[in-house]
């Protein structure tokens, strides 16, 4: 619970730093590639992780990292920041969390659809349009695989989940039967 919050709280932070939709992309395009580059080196991944090499010698090399790889400098400040509070951890969640949080300051409404095979772009577009129209404003949709639903899809949006897969249905009459 703590590292969830911690998470939403640096998340709201960086959201409320970028100025547009342009700083935005740029910035969470250069956290993905941080982190990618990190875990695809494990000498780095390994330094950074161990608790024997001073702070101040993880930030250094940091620093030589976003200086060789160009970062720009929000980017920079913020990797920085969590190096700092030893956090840095924390990135990964941070960036699954940061569209969400994105969306919600620019009153768009996110909804994470789950389905056994990836939609094709017509029902991708059909949704969307259909979404927003209930909504009555934009919506963000974030696609996953889920081979457990055997058929349909289901929607999340913030608790709510709406269930329009067979696996849902099948648990409704269950649960009507077990009730008698």
């Amino acid at each position: 619970m703590k590292n969830h919050i911690l998470v939403k709280r640096y998340t709201q932070g960086l959201a409320g730093a970028l100025k547009d939709e342009s700083e935005y992309a740029a910035v969470s395009r250069e956290l993905a590639e941080f982190r990618e580059l990190v875990s695809a080196h494990s000498v780095l991944k390994a330094t950074l992780d161990n608790p024997f090499v001073a702070a101040r010698r993880k930030a250094q090399i940091i620093r030589d990292v976003l200086t060789k790889s160009g970062f720009t400098g929000k980017t920079s400040r913020f990797i920085l920041l969590l190096v700092d509070h030893k956090r840095l951890d924390l990135l990964g969640d941070m960036l699954d969390s940061l569209p969400v949080l994105w969306n919600e300051r620019h009153s768009v409404t996110t909804f994470e659809v789950s389905s056994v095979v990836a939609l094709a772009d017509a029902q991708r577009k059909k949704l969307k349009a259909e979404l927003e129209r209930l909504e009555g404003r934009p919506v963000y949709l974030r696609y996953s695989i889920d081979p457990g639903l055997v058929a349909g899809f289901s929607l999340q949006k913030g608790n709510i989940i709406y269930d329009a897969s067979l696996r849902g249905h099948l648990d409704r009459i269950k649960q009507k039967i077990s009730e008698g």
